[in-house]
């Protein structure tokens, strides 16, 4: 990743984010308010994941996108809280699926509750976002809020099918992308615009917005498995390829490599392990290939795309905001 690459100030998040700050805090209490549950377990488990410090990205998307087009208050907040429940469901079962004993620098849900308990609480979640979004009755919502949960399913289950697979193609790699992460984001976005007042074109527009965000976004995390701080990021370096994933740098410097480090590659898929100096080696060859700058450089092309589809709207200040969204998500380091 090019270190020289201006990184969006503190200041300038701040900012961004503070005319939907309001609205994030009525995210957060509906959040807090329909996890509730007699079974005390269960509430236990939601504040546990909501006080894990997520940057609420996905919820914010909904908002600078619903007051763009006229909408603010508690009907913005609540369908952003439904997008936070499909994401954070998602989030407990792939953290089951991967095996991962560190969320955020915390212990994971099921590492701290076990996996039947956990499993459980990710249906839990689903069924609430559901039966959150049937309360505003509005059917081409709830209709679009399934297909993305799908689609999303689809995904996890598509990668589980091509998990150590080595010899996975780009295409292959961003279908996956498409599936688990950038469809939320473009669901995201045009339900901020179906809120409002927008044409069919603007809501278009706005989830291949947030489709280029979610490309984007993942790209970056990629990225972060190869050039991360294991502090800042809150999980272990290289988890991906120990987990037999195959991301976009390593599958542009599979196409490019050698004998030799494709089979340090098949190695470290297959034992589901890589040693200090493997891991050295793999960065070498990762700079010497230049497939950092590729994955960079791809997720800058996502950026670009995302900000050009704003362009049906009449520039504004909200507009400005989602404008510099996806700036922030290039450069973010965790």
């Amino acid at each position: 990743m090019n270190p020289t690459a201006q990184k969006p100030s503190a200041a300038l998040l701040a900012q961004m984010f503070e005319p939907i700050r309001e609205d994030l805090r009525l995210v957060e209490r509906e959040f807090a308010r329909h996890v509730q549950s007699q079974i005390a377990v269960i509430p236990a488990m939601g504040n546990y994941i909501q006080d894990s410090g997520g940057k609420r990205i996905r919820p914010a998307v909904l908002l600078m996108a619903a007051r763009m087009c006229g909408s603010t208050g508690d009907v913005a907040a609540l369908h952003a809280a439904v997008l936070e429940f499909i994401h954070t469901a998602t989030l407990v079962h792939d953290d089951i699926i991967d095996e991962s004993d560190l969320r955020r620098g915390r212990e994971a849900v099921h590492s701290r509750w076990g996996n039947d308990v956990t499993v459980l609480l990710g249906d839990f979640l689903y069924i609430k976002s559901m039966s959150l979004a049937l309360t505003q009755d509005r059917l081409d919502i709830i209709r679009l809020l399934c297909d993305v949960t799908l689609r999303m399913i689809e995904g996890e289950i598509y990668q589980l099918t091509k998990n150590g697979v080595v010899d996975l193609t780009e295409e292959e790699h961003f279908d996956i992308v498409r599936r688990k992460t950038a469809y939320l984001f473009a669901g995201c976005a045009k339900i901020g615009g179906m809120l409002g007042t927008s044409t069919p074109q603007q809501q278009d527009a706005l989830w291949e917005y947030g489709l280029n965000i979610g490309m984007a976004f993942q790209v970056v995390d990629d990225l972060l498995d190869f050039t991360g701080d294991e502090e800042a990021l809150g999980k272990p370096i290289g988890g991906d390829l120990r987990e037999g994933k195959m991301t976009l740098p390593v599958i542009h410097l599979l196409a490019r490599s050698d004998a030799e480090t494709a089979a340090l590659i098949r190695k470290i898929v297959l034992e589901r392990n890589v040693s200090v100096e493997e891991w050295r080696d793999l960065r070498a060859m990762l700079a010497a290939t230049r497939s950092i700058d590729y994955a960079h450089t791809t997720a800058v092309e996502f950026v670009e795309r995302a900000k050009k589809a704003l362009h049906v709207f009449p520039a504004n200040a909200s507009r400005d905001a989602l404008m510099f969204l996806p700036d922030y998500v290039l450069s973010r380091d965790r």
